[in-house]
């Protein structure tokens, strides 16, 4: 960024905190109250010149690092003490705590910006739906959205507090892995727009059935504006559900309003029909309240297509123009780990990857399979899956239904990690078996032996699964060969 977000005495404005320094300065009068800063960080090893670091108190102290924080250029530090080591005369602003005093220049930040603010919450498709937004909104004004996935209790919180204040639409990820964890998020949000994408088994280690997940992602609404509106996926089997938690949240006066997305005949945003263009992405059939509308998205997989339709929404409703968004939606390009396209040279030819490495769950795993299918139809279709994790005592049989799922898809050869992910090998024909290992590393000797020229290689799992690994290990090679 590089606007000034923050002058010394808005932040200090904002948290309640003492501006201050430690030592002599270097000659400048009051250096404790003359800086100004264009971002936030809480994290040295990317801070950037003129930001302010946030010293917060996680896996490890931030405090030990506010030296480093300053020798890397930041403006001033948020602390909740003074570091003996900081160096003389750096800005300091001294709070009772960091990871309040992040989220009141979060709540500041939000209270001067005039702009439409829009949540998002899924078990799968958030980050892309977020980038959805960004493309989609970005020819009706300025937009605002995190550039990774920051979607908990720091990254919420530090993308709000780096909101410019001529912002037209702000786009806030809310993820969570436990009950309870959306409300104060949206609350501090406070969104026009909420945006369920979808309700299916993610996380569901920390919960007693789905219905407990599908209460959690309701938690969104609590934070909507009384004129707020509502986005909720119709052909859910929790749509009910949703659909009431946002009526209880509608005290006396408040005139939010629902509006749905999906294949279902009675959705107001209603997927009719996608057809693979290949490279080129889909093109995509819908009606908007019974009106016929057609547009390239530049994405493949029908679960990205019900993404548009949330996002169009979306769009609509946060005042942007629909026309425009629909045609930015064409230049679309997957995020890196979330199905991004890259051509690679290995020993047995020029393949195309598909890294779909960044995380994964029943539902996004079986969606990122059918999208693989909907490819070239000449090309060889070779997956590797990293076994899914936080799915509690059913583990073993969302596994398991990935078997049907790879078969219908034509998947010509699956590799395996995990242990989780071995029975889903044996259980595929033979012609389908390819190599199993415990870590996902350890697949790539077999994964190079078995691809050939012209074949499309994806690469999915959870995080914890490591299949990232994997992936940069062939891009090594790929260069290392170039």
């Amino acid at each position: 960024m590089n606007e000034n977000l923050w002058t010394a005495y808005e932040a200090a404005a904002a948290t309640g905190g003492m501006l201050c320094a430690r030592g002599a300065s270097d000659g400048a009068d009051f250096p404790e109250e003359s800086w100004s800063a264009r971002g936030i960080s809480i994290d040295t090893r990317t801070i950037r010149p003129g930001e302010i670091f946030v010293a917060l108190k996680d896996a490890r102290d931030g405090h030990d690092f506010v030296h480093t924080a300053f020798k890397a250029g930041a403006s001033a530090a948020l602390v909740s003490k003074a570091p003996e080591d900081t160096p003389d005369g750096a800005p300091l602003l001294l709070v009772n705590d960091t990871l309040t005093g992040l989220e009141a220049l979060a709540a500041a930040a939000r209270d001067r910006c005039f702009g439409q603010m829009i949540a998002v919450t899924g078990s799968a498709g958030k980050t892309s739906t977020k980038e959805m937004l960004r493309t989609a909104l970005s020819p009706s004004g300025k937009v605002h959205a995190a550039q990774r996935s920051f979607n908990n209790h720091l990254g919420v919180p530090l993308t709000l507090a780096e909101l410019p204040g001529d912002t037209a639409f702000g786009v806030f990820e809310i993820g969570m892995n436990h009950a309870g964890e959306i409300t104060p998020l949206t609350r501090l949000v406070q969104p026009h727009v909420a945006i369920v994408t979808t309700v299916a088994a993610a996380h569901l280690e920390f919960f007693e059935n789905m219905t407990g997940i599908a209460e959690a992602k309701a938690e969104i609404f609590k934070g909507l504006r009384k004129s707020g509106v509502a986005i909720l996926p119709r052909d859910n089997e929790f749509f009910d559900l949703l659909k009431q938690r946002v009526r209880e949240n509608n005290p006396a006066g408040d005139t939010q309003r629902i509006v749905t997305f999906g294949r279902h005949e009675e959705a107001d945003y209603r997927l009719v029909g996608v057809e693979s263009l290949g490279a080129e992405g889909m093109h995509i059939s819908l009606t908007v309240f019974g009106e016929a509308y057609d547009f390239r998205l530049g994405l493949q997989g029908e679960h990205q297509a019900m993404n548009a339709m949330a996002v169009l929404a979306a769009v609509d409703h946060a005042g942007g123009d629909r026309a425009a968004a629909m045609e930015a939606l064409a230049g679309l390009v997957p995020v890196e780990g979330r199905g991004l396209p890259q051509k690679l040279s290995l020993a047995g030819g020029e393949v195309m990857l598909i890294d779909e490495s960044y995380n994964a769950n029943p539902a996004s795993m079986a969606a990122a399979i059918k999208a693989l299918a909907q490819n070239d139809p000449r090309a060889r279709k070779v997956v590797v899956l990293g076994e899914m994790r936080e799915l509690g005592p059913q583990s073993a049989e969302f596994h398991m239904d990935l078997v049907p799922v790879l078969e219908n898809a034509g998947i010509d050869r699956v590799h395996a990690a995990g242990n989780e992910m071995r029975p889903v090998l044996e259980a595929l024909p033979s012609t389908m078996r390819g190599a199993w290992a415990e870590q996902a590393i350890d697949l790539v000797d077999a994964v190079c032996q078995d691809l050939k020229e012209g074949d499309i290689l994806m690469a999915k799992g959870s995080n914890a699964s490591k299949v990232s690994a994997l992936v940069t290990e062939l891009q090594n090679r790929a260069k290392a060969s170039g």
